[in-house]
């Protein structure tokens, strides 16, 4: 969807609730770790929305410093400050009737988090050094990997603030909790650095994929994307062992046996009312994401796949058929 590869329930979760809120104008804030892709979903919900033919501005809010940022907001008049020689349009500005993609909003100063608040609540902006606002229209979505909720029992972030842009809350899932998209997003990657440096696409074994599965991923999609992209340069035909640095292959950093196959999340049980249709409907998904992991993991062995589920090799043919999961193969 939009540039977003994903099968998993959690994504297609994900992917649902960027087509409801995607028709409306309300502010989004999307939590997630680093290199979840918050920026992606964010483009998803512009590109999915009635201004998706008006300009999205990203903002990377840690990446500039307190004393630009500012102005790179709002935009400045000339003799603002030293240097300011001209008139300079903000990212409001420039954003007016699209979206305006506020990353790593969590970082953004206190006395600027004042100046965003008034925004969001008038829809008015001041470029620094005028006497004079002007009203614009702009969609904002925001994106943190830190916990605001934290932040602001904490003092760090202003609690108004946190509830004007968390009208719409997204969660980004990691990568260990997404399943058999780790299989779908290796294949995506190898082609993509197979075409770039020009060369016949690696090949990633069973094995290599099986530390892979086990691995915890604190970079994310993104530290995937990067080793891809060094094992392109580096590999031979196929990936090995050795070619992998040494912090995939250390057990500290992998999840505990069998939690790469049941994800932690999977066992959550949230704070709100559960009928017996939608407990079933969650039974059966989590269910098919519990075959097809296994079956990514055997490399579509059925017999290793029963094995490791526990299950004869005839009630997980069955199951396979009944549910219709062949169509998954060859997605891989």
């Amino acid at each position: 969807m939009y540039g977003i590869i994903g099968e998993s329930a959690c994504m297609q979760k994900l992917f649902k609730m960027i087509k409801r809120v995607a028709a409306t104008p309300s502010t989004v804030l999307v939590h997630g770790e680093s290199g979840t892709g918050k920026e992606l979903i964010a483009r998803a919900i512009h590109q999915a929305s009635p201004r998706k033919d008006k300009p999205l501005i990203p903002v990377n809010c840690g990446a500039i410093p307190e004393d630009l940022l500012e102005s790179e907001l709002f935009g400045h008049v000339r003799g603002a400050f030293t240097g300011a020689a001209s008139t300079r349009p903000g990212r409001f500005e420039l954003a007016n009737g699209g979206t305006l993609f506020l990353d790593e909003i969590g970082d953004m100063s206190p006395k600027l988090q004042v100046k965003m608040l008034r925004v969001l609540q008038e829809r008015v902006i001041e470029p620094v050094g005028s006497v004079k606002s002007f009203k614009v229209d702009v969609r904002v979505i925001a994106a943190t990997h830190k916990n605001l909720e934290t932040e602001v029992e904490e003092g760090r972030f202003r609690e108004d603030l946190f509830y004007r842009l968390n009208v719409v809350p997204l969660i980004a899932p990691p990568l260990r909790d997404r399943g058999r998209d780790l299989s779908l997003l290796v294949d995506h990657f190898i082609a993509k650095y197979a075409k770039t440096q020009e060369r016949d696409p690696i090949q990633v074994g069973v094995e290599i994929m099986k530390i892979f599965s086990r691995y915890k991923w604190p970079g994310n999609v993104r530290e995937l994307e990067n080793l891809t992209e060094r094992l392109t340069i580096l590999a031979d035909e196929e990936v090995v062992v050795e070619d992998l640095p040494p912090k995939i292959l250390d057990n500290k950093n992998h999840t505990a046996p069998g939690d790469h196959l049941i994800p932690a999340s999977a066992f959550a049980v949230k704070n709100q009312n559960v009928d017996s249709s939608d407990f079933n409907k969650d039974v059966e998904e989590f269910e098919n994401r519990l075959i097809l992991n296994a079956l990514d993991r055997t490399n579509w062995n059925k017999n290793k796949a029963a094995q490791l589920l526990k299950l004869n090799r005839t009630t997980l043919v069955e199951k396979i058929k009944k549910k219709g999961l062949d169509q998954f193969r060859s997605k891989r």
